[in-house]
């Protein structure tokens, strides 16, 4: 019986339930409201060039959503991310442009399609880890690629495809406001999801999996399944993410699913945090809004000394290398560390230690 004279201070879970309860306090729902009304509202009040530019972020927090799971709650290393983005776009595309089928029955299939290609190359993942898998997702990569850019038939070769603004019944999702708001509902979907899973026994066995693959076999986790399953589910987001950024530039080639953009999904992770949702979504804005805050920086240095245009030019991919490198050293947690550091430090002050 509770002693009504005893005042609890602190946050006690007594049950499994609670401890494992998607909002642990009341608060973090407010928060997540909040959060979710301010993305909601700012296309209101910002110009459509940020708009597009958010747009970009939502579609790279889908895709390196994905690609935490694979890394971040499995463990497993994949450098074939562009690739995997480019047959969700691509599928989307032949499903749409030349099947003449609709947007939202492309979608899924674009995901479902790329989750298939992605448990396929992730079966040598049961005998190899590391530095090994890392070169086999890479060769996934090269053959993806080289089969897009030779199949002229399908795929339009070097050419690539044009595709279309999806649309519901009169109603098109051409402006730039309109479909930020598609890809911000996709981006909440994909996040509630990532965050249940890790709720769940499959989830517990990605992580599992990921801290000591060995004893979680002991335990009686079927690696295999596991592994596989972690880089289908993973590859079924990076397909989606894939299929809304080809509707959103409307062309598909294969250019655009080059190794640098598996580099800078595996940064994105990296510099959010690794095993983090917030963490993905962080990196995700960082790295794809990094080049823009170059480019505006080299522009002003450019007005007081214009004949160093080029080297500042060159400087940018000095400046990304940088960043990851920096982030690696000081602070892996990433910028979901840093963010929780911050809470915790408010949240306490000013009695804090």
């Amino acid at each position: 019986m509770r002693n009504p004279f005893v005042m609890e201070c602190g946050n006690y879970k007594t049950a499994y339930s609670k401890d494992m309860a998607l909002f642990s306090v009341p608060r973090m729902k407010i928060q997540i409201l909040v959060l979710v009304l301010f993305f909601l509202l700012l296309p209101l009040f910002a110009s459509s060039y940020v708009v597009g530019l958010l747009t970009l972020c939502a579609i790279a927090s889908i895709g390196a959503i994905g690609l935490n799971i694979l890394t971040g709650y499995t463990g497993q290393i994949s450098i074939g991310v562009g690739a995997f983005l480019g047959v969700g776009g691509y599928t989307s595309a032949i499903l749409t442009s030349t099947l003449g089928l609709s947007f939202w029955l492309a979608l899924p299939l674009a995901g479902i399609a790329t989750a298939i290609v992605g448990g396929l190359f992730g079966i040598p993942s049961l005998r190899l880890k590391g530095l090994y898998l890392a070169i086999a997702t890479l060769a996934a990569q090269v053959i993806i690629l080289f089969v897009i850019s030779r199949w002229d038939s399908l795929t339009g070769g070097t050419a690539g495809m044009v595709l279309s603004r999806p649309s519901v019944g009169g109603f098109s999702f051409s402006s730039t406001m309109s479909y930020y708001y598609l890809c911000i509902v996709i981006l909440i979907l994909t996040a509630m999801y990532a965050l249940n899973l890790v709720r769940t026994r499959t989830g517990r066995a990605f992580l599992a999996v990921r801290d000591r693959d060995v004893a979680a076999e002991i335990m009686g986790i079927n690696l295999f399944k596991y592994k596989v399953m972690s880089f289908a589910i993973s590859s079924f987001f990076v397909g989606i993410a894939g299929a809304l950024l080809a509707h959103y530039t409307m062309i598909v080639s294969p250019e655009l699913y080059s190794t640098h953009v598996s580099i800078e999904y595996l940064a994105m992770i990296l510099v959010g945090g690794l095993g983090s949702v917030l963490g993905s979504i962080l990196g995700a804005m960082f790295i794809t809004l990094l080049p823009v805050a170059l480019n505006y920086l080299i522009n002003f240095l450019t007005v007081y000394m214009p004949d160093l245009y080029q080297l500042f030019s060159a400087l940018s991919e000095f400046v990304f290398g940088g960043v990851i490198i920096l982030f690696l050293i000081f602070e892996p947690g990433g910028l979901a560390h840093i963010w929780t550091n911050i809470k915790n430090y408010f949240r306490l002050w000013p009695f804090s230690h």
